[in-house]
């Protein structure tokens, strides 16, 4: 009996590090995962990923022909395969590749994770038959997956793509990376939380968000008071739609794509953001891109998404 062919997808975050095989037509199996521990040395998520990899491919492995691995991780380089001063880690520079190559081999490949998202995306979402979109993830923070031409643009440096960090607020919040007024400060499921918070305080309607601390509010609270008609969490959503709707006309006068194509947790909330973020693109866009560009849903089921992506990058290259 033929063995299935499949590919490890492994995405490292922050907290978790989650991993699963992944066979060419998308399918996320084995899933599981191990805590990041971020504050060790790389090379110990590495011993403990493989230790739980093995308990679960060894005794299936008569089943499974592996064919290679991919990782996707914040401020990774495709070129160099290096992480480079991943945002809540204790790393400063690691060669993951190197480092993937002690336990596995086979092709290895690594990229940031909107990178391996847009390349899951691709390969089996809504960006596929699609040569040019552009993937937003909206989790914490605000990341982008760029293709062009039908291949992911990573610029001369590797480091191409981040849409989280133009400025949308000249002189706006302080953001993460140190700038003030990037995207992702008020485009992601943290920016919308300030977002009330101003609201709130420029307001004197009533609302449920009000007996909220600002520690125990999240996107998904926000979404739900949206639902129930609250006023401050309606306009919470438009103005993050306001804001993001103008930075993505922006990124078309640019790219031209042909879909925007919008993951993660904030976009969970469907039209309550993507039909009003549509309205304001629309009206920021140059006439000549004027009702062409396309907002979707991701296609990708939110559980697997990055284990998919991080595997695509194989997929793609073999």
């Amino acid at each position: 009996m033929a063995k299935t062919k499949v590919t490890l997808g492994i995405d490292i975050g922050g907290t978790n590090t989650v991993f699963g095989l992944v066979t060419k037509d998308g399918e996320c199996l084995h899933q599981s995962g191990v805590l990041t521990l971020a504050d060790k040395p790389a090379g110990d998520l590495f011993n403990r990923l493989f230790e739980k990899f093995h308990t679960i491919f060894d005794p299936v492995k008569d089943q499974y022909e592996l064919c290679g691995a991919g990782i996707g991780a914040p401020n990774t380089n495709y070129y160099t395969g290096q992480i480079v001063s991943p945002p809540n880690f204790n790393w400063k520079t690691e060669n993951l590749t190197e480092l993937l190559k002690k336990y596995i081999d086979l092709p290895v490949a690594v990229t940031n994770d909107a990178n391996a998202a847009a390349l899951g995306e691709k390969m089996f979402g809504n960006g596929r038959g699609l040569k040019n979109f552009i993937e937003i993830t909206l989790g914490t923070g605000l990341g982008s997956g760029i293709v062009v031409n039908d291949e992911i643009l990573y610029g001369s440096d590797g480091f191409a793509g981040e849409l989280g960090h133009i400025t949308a607020i000249p002189d706006g919040r302080i953001c993460g990376c140190g700038k003030k007024g990037c995207l992702e400060t008020y485009a992601s499921a943290t920016g919308i939380t300030r977002t009330v918070y101003e609201l709130l305080s420029e307001s004197s309607c009533k609302s449920k968000l009000r007996s909220v601390s600002f520690a125990d509010l999240t996107s998904k609270m926000i979404y739900e008071m949206a639902k129930d008609g609250d006023e401050i969490a309606l306009k919470a959503f438009d103005r993050t739609a306001k804001i993001l709707g103008r930075a993505l006309a922006d990124a078309v006068a640019v790219f031209s794509p042909e879909a925007f194509i919008l993951f993660g947790g904030l976009a969970n909330a469907g039209d309550l953001l993507l039909k009003p973020t549509k309205k304001y693109m629309e009206e920021n866009l140059l006439q000549v891109f004027k009702n062409k560009v396309k907002i979707l849903q991701s296609g990708l089921e939110a559980s697997d998404v990055a284990i998919i992506g991080a595997a695509a990058l194989i997929w793609n290259e073999i």
